[in-house]
């Protein structure tokens, strides 16, 4: 098969690797669509060292089950292996399972290749009015929707009445967004830097997008899908007293929240990581049900192209919120 392959900071090379073999309770899947993450980014950059070189990066995929006893099914992949017997497993929080594993980072090898193995528990079915490019936005979407569930659940009074503030405009900001008002809420704002990308955003739902330096006032629910010191110091700032800030990007560890004002102010700071099977299993559901909108916000390369993809997304070059590729 053919895999694009990580083989150092800022190097991708396209390889022939040794075609894959599903075992029992697996399946063997054609890749038909695969998107670039923002961990796949951190990797690239050569900031993660849970995904050292050489790799194959990308989880975020669905395909064609061409062997094993689900072949012929069209799929969309959970690509969080968990061990299925632990606490977190037996109470439905998989996302917390201590042997928990990833396609794309050590060591199961990742999507973006022809090829894909993964057990048969991790597919959902994709229904043939959805498109295997949508289904593909699964993972990114079951991220929001979780993280997103999370901020609803601790929120002091009702999401419809919530003012919501979402931090960084890639696909997870923007999906956040969509999670967000796929479960009631009416006031977003979403705070995005990247005039170019601006414009796909205040088309994508009934947001108001603004540059962060112009953000102000007091919000219920922040959610940070950039993680960096930068956010989550507006965050602390910007969140209204008994407010709720949800982080989901992993920009980078170090300061930025001000634990004195959150403290003395009661701001709830919720980490959340994935998302839970049952989280993906609705979130592909909604997709199937069109509740995230059109989704058609994606732009669509060969994975041939993908070297290419990750250095545009590096120099800012590129509008829309998610890149997939496809290797067939």
């Amino acid at each position: 098969m053919r895999a694009l392959v990580y083989t150092g900071p800022e190097t991708l090379e396209m390889q022939d690797r040794a075609d894959l073999k599903a075992g029992v309770g697996e399946a063997l899947i054609r890749v038909e669509a695969v998107g670039i993450c923002g961990s796949d980014m951190h990797a690239y950059l050569g900031h993660d060292d849970r995904r050292p070189a050489p790799l194959i990066l990308g989880h975020e995929a669905a395909g064609l089950v061409v062997a094993g006893a689900m072949k012929g099914q069209r799929v969309t992949v959970n690509p969080l292996v968990t061990c299925g017997t632990c606490g977190f497993c037996q109470e439905g929080r998989e996302n917390l399972c201590p042997k928990r594993q990833i396609i794309s980072m050590e060591p199961r090898q990742g999507a973006f290749a022809q090829q894909l193995v993964m057990p048969d528990r991790n597919l959902v079915p994709v229904p043939e009015g959805t498109s295997l490019d949508k289904a593909a936005l699964a993972e990114p979407l079951a991220v929001c929707w979780h993280g997103v569930r999370l901020g609803r659940e601790a929120l002091f009074g009702p999401l419809e009445q919530a003012c919501c503030l979402i931090q960084g405009g890639g696909a997870i900001g923007l999906g956040s967004a969509l999670a967000l008002q796929a479960m009631g809420a009416q006031d977003i704002t979403i705070a995005e830097p990247n005039t170019c990308r601006q414009g796909v955003l205040a088309q994508a739902g009934n947001f108001t997008v603004l540059d962060p330096a112009d953000v102000s006032g007091a919000f219920d629910l922040i959610v940070d899908c950039v993680g960096i010191s930068h956010t989550r110091r507006a965050a602390s700032t910007l969140a209204k007293a008994g407010g709720v800030i949800v982080h989901i990007g992993l920009g980078d560890a170090k300061e930025g929240l001000d634990t004195r004002r959150m403290t003395l102010q009661e701001i709830t700071f919720i980490g959340t990581y994935t998302y839970t099977a049952q989280d993906f299993r609705d979130t592909a559901q909604g997709i199937f049900d069109g509740l995230f909108g059109a989704l058609d916000w994606v732009e669509h390369r060969p994975l041939d192209e993908g070297a290419a993809a990750f250095a545009q997304i590096r120099t800012g070059d590129v509008a829309a919120p998610k890149i997939i590729l496809h290797p067939q």
